[in-house]
């Protein structure tokens, strides 16, 4: 399995990452994929891919909920980043209108950007989306020339909602929110196109049930494996076999 989406570089890890890296490993993840999100997270970021270059992947991009009057200048120094640094994908990047609405606009204008991005350097997009489906949807979809691919992260809408953004080629990320008795989940998983199915744990948020409120971890990644096996009633291999496929096919992983 891989864990296509986790922040442990984040200082909710800073006291025991080799133990967490550990545990991932011993149920089985190979990889974890590092999303960045501000220019803060850039160093620590690095610092955990190199202590752990075999597992360990970075991204580079700015987070929807990190914009702000500066973006100019954030974007560019963002940017700057591609020409020093091999990464696997542009993220996490998005627009998020769940917090704080101020900074609309410039949460489109570097979003777009960072699409005109990936498009330019031909990586993969990893994509936030919180009360923003729509205009997301929108933007990509006139940002979509045929070389776009990437992942909505985090994915908790509606069985439509998982056909468009499949429709567009992109892959949706399923997490600890599968796992929620109230998360609605139930009644769309069964629906989706497992090809177009990764794993995630966005850890240290949305930790699965059981453990729901504590700090998420990779290792619990495989609770979501199995609740995804359970409602689309097919054996857990099947999960882990067919997502490690898809996540490697689309961040071209050896």
């Amino acid at each position: 399995m891989i864990d296509s989406h986790a922040h442990i570089y984040a200082e909710e890890f800073e006291h025991d990452r080799d133990e967490v890296v550990q545990r991932a490993q011993e149920v089985g993840i190979s990889k974890i994929l590092l999303p960045n999100i501000d220019l803060n997270s850039i160093e620590p970021m690095l610092a955990t891919e190199a202590r752990y270059p075999d597992v360990c992947h970075s991204m580079m991009g700015l987070h929807p909920c990190y914009v702000n009057a500066d973006i100019e200048q954030d974007l560019a120094t963002i940017k700057s980043w591609f020409s020093q640094h091999n990464f696997i994908a542009v993220g996490e990047i998005g627009i998020d209108l769940y917090w704080d609405k101020t900074y609309q606009s410039e949460q489109e204008y570097a979003f777009r950007t960072q699409l005109q991005w990936a498009k330019e350097f031909n990586l993969p997009v990893v994509i936030h989306t919180r009360d923003s489906i729509e205009q997301t949807l929108d933007i990509l979809s006139q940002e979509q020339d045929g070389s776009l691919t990437g992942v909505f992260h985090c994915f908790g809408g509606t069985v439509e909602e998982a056909k468009a953004i499949n429709q567009l080629g992109f892959h949706l990320g399923i997490g600890g929110v599968s796992t929620f008795k109230n998360g609605g989940m139930d009644k769309v998983i069964p629906e989706l196109d497992l090809n177009y199915v990764i794993l995630e744990t966005d850890c240290p948020y949305l930790a699965p049930t059981p453990h729901r409120g504590k700090r998420n971890e990779p290792s619990f990644m495989q609770l979501v494996a199995q609740k995804i096996a359970d409602l689309k009633e097919v054996p857990l291999s099947t999960i882990t076999e067919l997502t490690d496929h898809n996540t490697k096919a689309l961040f071209r992983l050896a």
